[in-house]
């Protein structure tokens, strides 16, 4: 009879190295910085602001005038910045962002006419525009069998903040008494702040289309692809012939459609809501409002449907 081999002894699972702590501390900062990015507990309560007698504009001047703007203009420069977003690889761009939200929520305390909030409106379909910088940044970070797990944490890291910032713009408003203007000045500080930690993101060395790396030429062949760059290796042409190969894809090119009209779509629905709101329970003090509780139970819905699919 055979003896019995010995137990086999558990092995213990290897530490993790110094490249998977770093790209492990890369996403961990991206994540943070995503939540910290949607802390605007005054963005539910625009419209209201709006109205009220810190702007006094007219229900006609807000539906007609301004708030179309944002819609419209995202569909004007979605294209650009998703194009210089892969160019510029991405950080760039996060800070593009974070200054056009700085830009809008100033121009949205300081001015006064229906051309500054309409100028502010554009400065926020800019930072809608630029979220795409921050859900392809994680790809240029982790391997592709990480893709899923990982933009789901960067997802819900972002969810959770629109939570967090609309649970806390409510109770500023209903438990504080806080005005408005005063909300807003929070979330020009909260904005601030993200723009500095956008400032210390790390750019990576690769993006999707414009920096993959390249095999080496060989010695017999580099003095012909030398010579034979050209105008067709310029930044624009390049940009629109990666363009036009990704758009033959019959799946890619519904995709991106669906996604430009969808979003567009969404964000005109949202904002006019808020609208009908204050035509069906005008508002008799700031107190009143409950747009941030609404805000926070949808999202509160998004995160557990993003923290389901991981």
């Amino acid at each position: 009879m055979a003896p019995a081999e010995p137990p086999a002894e558990k092995q213990e699972e290897p530490e993790p190295g110094p490249e998977q702590r770093a790209w492990r501390c890369l996403v961990g900062y991206l994540c943070f910085y995503g939540f910290t990015a949607q802390l605007r507990p005054g963005e539910s309560f625009i419209t209201p602001y709006l109205l009220s007698q810190d702007k006094n504009f007219t229900q006609e001047q807000v539906t007609n005038e301004i708030m179309p703007v944002l819609s419209y203009s995202y569909l004007a420069v979605l294209v650009p910045v998703f194009l210089l977003t892969d160019y510029l690889r991405y950080k760039p761009v996060l800070v593009l962002q974070g200054l056009s939200y700085v830009v809008a929520w100033l121009l949205l305390l300081l001015g006064h006419s229906v051309l500054d909030m309409q100028l502010m409106e554009f400065c926020y379909s800019v930072t809608m525009a630029a979220r795409i910088a921050y859900s392809s940044y994680i790809f240029s970070l982790v391997r592709p069998e990480r893709y899923q797990r990982m933009a789901g944490y960067s997802r819900a890291a972002v969810l959770l903040g629109v939570f967090t910032s609309s649970v806390l713009g409510q109770l500023l408003v209903s438990v504080g008494r806080v005005s408005f203007a005063t909300l807003n000045h929070i979330s020009l500080a909260f904005l601030a702040f993200s723009l500095v930690l956008a400032l210390f993101l790390k750019r990576p060395r690769r993006s999707l289309f414009f920096n993959r790396p390249e095999p080496a030429p060989t010695s017999e062949l580099a003095p012909m692809q030398g010579g034979a760059r050209g105008w067709r290796d310029w930044t624009l042409p390049r940009m629109l012939r990666e363009l036009g190969l990704g758009l033959r894809r019959p799946q890619l090119r519904l995709w991106s459609l669906w996604w430009v009209f969808n979003s567009a779509g969404y964000y005109l629905v949202v904002y006019y809501v808020h609208i009908l709101w204050s035509l069906l329970q005008p508002m008799q003090d700031a107190a009143s409002a409950y747009n941030g509780l609404a805000d926070a139970a949808s999202t509160l819905l998004d995160v557990l449907g993003v923290l389901t699919a991981l």
